[in-house]
């Protein structure tokens, strides 16, 4: 179903997946940067517009510090674009429709779900080093007060 889990010190797995206006973004072309990279299972579905809405809200302080926020979900990039033009989202967002990606970081599996296991993606957010290291990977978090501890861990 997913592979191992990742921990900081690992070369964050590579890929290129499609954003929300359908251009491709490779997360290797991005080395020299930092990157939070957050998956989130659906868009427009509250617990995922409440995260991603909060890291709208704090973009400026990861942008100052030269950190890029890109989310992904299994979601098509038509999906995609009206979620960020709905809620005014004004940054990256990619769709993993083949759950390639979402496999690699660990992050698609069992989960529970108002008490039932079902399989989907566990919400989780990863912090890539300018070197293409992981510097930090959160499991299994929640929407609500996240960006404020990955903001607070970044010293932002």
């Amino acid at each position: 179903m997913t592979e191992a889990r990742l921990a900081p010190g690992d070369l964050a797995p590579d890929f290129t997946l499609h954003d929300q206006d359908d251009n491709p973004v490779t997360l290797s072309s991005l080395r020299g940067s930092r990157v939070v990279l957050y998956f989130y299972p659906e868009a427009m579905t509250p617990g995922c517009t409440t995260e991603a809405c909060d890291f709208r809200d704090n973009l400026n302080s990861f942008a100052s510090a030269g950190v890029r926020v890109l989310g992904v979900s299994k979601d098509d990039v038509v999906k995609l674009k009206t979620f960020a033009e709905r809620d005014r989202l004004n940054y990256t967002l990619l769709s993993d429709q083949d759950l390639g990606v979402q496999q690699r970081y660990g992050v698609w599996g069992e989960k529970s779900l108002y008490g039932k296991i079902v399989v989907g993606s566990i919400r989780s957010t990863f912090v890539v080093g300018a070197d293409g290291r992981l510097e930090k990977a959160w499991y299994n978090v929640k929407a609500t007060g996240h960006v404020a501890r990955v903001r607070r861990e970044l010293g932002l």
